[in-house]
C-alpha cells in the first residue's frame, strides 16, 4: 500500500492498473497530496513488484489469474469501509482495471465520487446504478471493445458523466 498523508478530510483512494503501483500511480499521487489531499494506493497486487509496460500479457494473465475483479473489488470495498469513518470527502480515481472497480465502487455508497480512466470492462457491468457521481474518460481510440457503443449505453445514466478524448488506451499516463 502506498499512503501520502496530509491529515485532510478528504482522501483519494487511487486504484492502480495491471501493472502495479508503477512510476505512474505514484506521479499521480504525489500531485495528489501536494493538494493537502490524503492519497491511498492499495496494492491489488499483494506485495508482487511492478510489472513493466513491455510485460503487458504477464501483467494482464497475473491480474486476470492471481487477482481478478472479485477480489480486486473486496479488496476496495474494504478499504471503502475503513476510511469512510475517517473522512469526510471520499474519492476514489482508477485506471484502467483500477476505473473498472471505481465504477463498480459507485454502487456501494461508500465514496462520494468516482473517477475513471480508460475502463474497458465497464462494458461487462453497465448495470451499475451508481450512488455518487461518476466522471469516465475514454479514449478515442481502443483495441478491446466499441468506445461509442459503450458510450450510448452508459450516456443517460443518473450520476454519469462521460468525455471521450482524443488518443487510445492508456492517454492519461505519461510514462
Amino acid at each position: 500500500m502506498l499512503t501520502y498523508t496530509q491529515h485532510s478530510d478528504a482522501v483519494v483512494i487511487v486504484s492502480h492498473e495491471i501493472y502495479g503501483i508503477n512510476e505512474h500511480i505514484a506521479t499521480v499521487c504525489k500531485k495528489i497530496s501536494c493538494y493537502g489531499i490524503d492519497v491511498i494506493v492499495p496494492d491489488l497486487l499483494s506485495g508482487r513488484k511492478a510489472f513493466s509496460y513491455e510485460e503487458e500479457t504477464n501483467a494482464y494473465n497475473y491480474f486476470m489469474n492471481n487477482v481478478g475483479f472479485e477480489k480486486a473489488f473486496e479488496q476496495i470495498e474494504e478499504l471503502l469501509h475503513h476510511v469512510r469513518e475517517n473522512y469526510k470527502i471520499v474519492c476514489l480515481l482508477g485506471y484502467s482495471v483500477g476505473a473498472t472497480l471505481a465504477w463498480l465502487s459507485s454502487k456501494t455508497g461508500l465514496c462520494d465520487l468516482a473517477v475513471g480512466f480508460y475502463g474497458s470492462r465497464i462494458r461487462n457491468c453497465i448495470g451499475i446504478t451508481p450512488k455518487c457521481p461518476v466522471l469516465l474518460f475514454f479514449p478515442s481510440q481502443e483495441k478491446a471493445f466499441a468506445v461509442d457503443d459503450l458510450i450510448l449505453q452508459l450516456s443517460n445514466r443518473h450520476n454519469v458523466q462521460i468525455e471521450k478524448l482524443d488518443g487510445v488506451h492508456g492517454f492519461a499516463n505519461q510514462f
